[in-house]
């Protein structure tokens, strides 16, 4: 059975750091693909960040680019997500999804074959 768990969410202040993570059983992570998405209230699912099994391809909202980073370890089987320089509009559930290593699409939400339940960030200004 595969589960992914993420953590790290919080309430901060605009400009506050937060560290999400996401915590994979079941599955290897140096063959899937790894991402990120989120969704805040009465708004759809929308991409974030991911990587690939290897980390050669890495993409990013462009919303987040330059604040954001997202990482994977795979000997302890978890993606980081990295989030600086918070503001008031990154608000939402985070979810951590894991992808096979033939994903098409990786900004669609379709392709995705696994997702966490979510970690909450609030950001207040």
């Amino acid at each position: 059975q595969v589960r992914l768990v993420e953590s790290g969410g919080g309430l901060v202040q605009a400009g506050d750091s937060l560290r999400l993570s996401c915590v994979a059983s079941g599955i290897s992570l140096g063959g899937y693909y790894m991402a990120w998405f989120r969704q805040a209230p009465g708004k759809e699912r929308e991409f974030v960040a991911a990587i690939s099994p290897s980390d050669v391809y890495i993409d990013y909202a462009g919303s987040v680019h330059d604040r954001f980073t997202i990482s994977k370890n795979n000997g302890k089987n978890t993606v980081t997500l990295q989030m600086n320089m918070l503001k008031n509009e990154d608000k939402g559930a985070y979810y951590c999804a894991a992808g096979s290593n033939r994903i098409s699409n990786p900004r669609g939400t379709s392709d995705w074959l696994y997702w966490g339940k979510g970690t909450q960030v609030t950001v207040s200004s």
